[in-house]
């Protein structure tokens, strides 16, 4: 399905992609012959992902905070500077704690919503305002979360993602126009790197509500993105694919 070279000559953009499940995206992005940029807040992180990747293709690597548009202006202008065009862009960058709701405080919601959703729309925007409207061409995925049935236990990203999911499906009306397609992928319960940050307590038990009894893998969220992001894809938009075992259909997702 994926030949080895599906995406020469290609110009890929993944935010979030120092570790996790943005790194195996850029891996695979890499390994089907992609040109590809990654983006993290920390230094460190983006250059030990920048020295690993590297085996597997051209990376190129980049501090940026989604949340300040002034930085995306930067990045948007050396990529412009360094290869002339960009033709995908992954939305991963994100983040988020475990929390019931009555014990969020003010500034930890604005503070997720701002990374996990507006954060998204500015990378968004402005890479469509350098790229993808003037060429008239453009692909994005947006990675949000298993928000189908709300997001009990961290209800600041589940208003965050469900954001996304429909600024998703508005833009992918509105960029038709430019021959924009923009989709989503929506992961639940993977284990990957983003899981540390959690308590055991809460991760105790956690495959009970997945019909597949066992956590998803980062290739298993990387091969749907490969597929929206390819011509196998091309008269799907304003979609969001779920992959996560069933979870959203079955199963209680919270213990009162």
């Amino acid at each position: 399905m994926f030949q080895s070279d599906l995406f020469k000559e290609k110009v890929v953009f993944v935010t979030g992609g120092g570790s996790g499940i943005g790194y195996t995206i850029a891996k695979h992005f890499l390994e089907l012959g992609a040109k590809v940029w990654i983006a993290s807040r920390k230094e460190d992180r983006i250059t030990k992902a920048v020295e690993e990747l590297s085996a597997f293709g051209k990376v190129e690597g980049c501090v940026l905070d989604i949340r300040e548009p002034e930085q995306i202006e930067a990045v948007a202008k050396r990529i412009k500077e360094t290869d002339g065009r960009l033709d995908i862009l992954v939305n991963n960058a994100g983040g988020q704690f475990p929390s019931a709701a009555e014990n969020i405080s003010f500034n930890g919601f604005k503070a997720v919503v701002t990374n996990n959703l507006i954060g998204t729309f500015y990378v968004t925007q402005i890479i469509a305002k350098h790229f993808f409207i003037p060429q008239n061409e453009g692909n994005i995925v947006n990675i949000i979360a298993n928000v189908f049935r709300g997001f009990p236990g961290m209800s600041h990203t589940g208003a965050a993602r469900a954001g996304v999911d429909n600024l998703t499906k508005s833009l992918a009306v509105e960029w038709v126009r430019y021959n924009i397609r923009i989709n989503a992928i929506a992961p639940g319960i993977i284990k990957s790197s983003g899981l540390d940050q959690y308590p055991p307590s809460f991760l105790q038990g956690i495959t009970d509500a997945i019909p597949q009894r066992r956590m998803g893998s980062m290739d298993e969220v990387a091969w749907p993105v490969l597929f929206l992001a390819s011509p196998m894809s091309t008269f799907i938009t304003g979609e969001t694919l779920y992959v996560d075992g069933g979870n959203r259909l079955w199963g209680d997702q919270w213990k009162y």
